[in-house]
């Protein structure tokens, strides 16, 4: 079993974001169920949101507590919430951010990961430039599809027109494949450094 925790404030489309990702891999053949815990629900308070995936049912209902990978939509939360906790050293980490791991402070936590699986988005850039809004949640999906390959980027396009359509579904698929391309590119530096 796969398990993914998504990190990010009210409003920003967290509890979205693991929603697509659980239809996306219904859409590639896997189970998957997605759930968010709330602490203060309003616009603005840290929401995390879980997502599990495996290529059978699954029974497990509670929150995440070692990850397989971390997606981190709002990088203002690095030094509020301990995102970090219970990530092993093999975990994917995905943050929305034009910063580089030092510049946040986290290139301790970052040099414990393979760099492969670790990757800096602009996902509310790109998001800005695709929707009209700096709302990072279909960038970062299309990240993740990059970066480990556990969903397709077509199916997180399907998802996608799941739960937006016409002119938003399309924009939408564009940040995620605009955030696709740019997680490969930087797997690729990555790979040839």
């Amino acid at each position: 079993m796969f398990a993914i925790r998504i990190h990010g404030r009210g409003g920003q489309g967290v509890v979205t974001a693991a929603e697509m990702l659980a239809i996306a891999a219904f859409e590639d053949g896997e189970h998957a169920q997605a759930f968010p815990t709330f602490g203060s629900e309003r616009t603005g308070a840290p929401v995390t949101s879980f997502c599990r995936i495996d290529d059978r049912p699954i029974r497990l209902r509670e929150p995440i507590a070692a990850p397989d990978a971390l997606i981190v939509q709002d990088p203002t939360l690095l030094h509020q919430v301990d995102l970090f906790a219970g990530a092993r050293d093999d975990a994917y980490f995905l943050i929305n951010t034009t910063k580089e791991f030092a510049e946040l402070g986290i290139d301790e936590f970052v040099r414990r990961l393979r760099p492969e699986r670790t990757a800096t988005v602009p996902a509310a850039e790109i998001a800005k430039r695709e929707l009209g809004r700096p709302l990072p949640n279909t960038s970062l999906l299309g990240a993740f599809a990059a970066i480990t390959g556990l969903v397709s980027l077509d199916a997180v396009g399907k998802a996608i027109d799941q739960k937006f359509s016409g002119e938003i579904a399309a924009r939408n698929r564009a940040a995620a494949g605009a955030a696709f391309d740019h997680v490969r590119t930087e797997i690729e530096a990555v790979a040839h450094a």
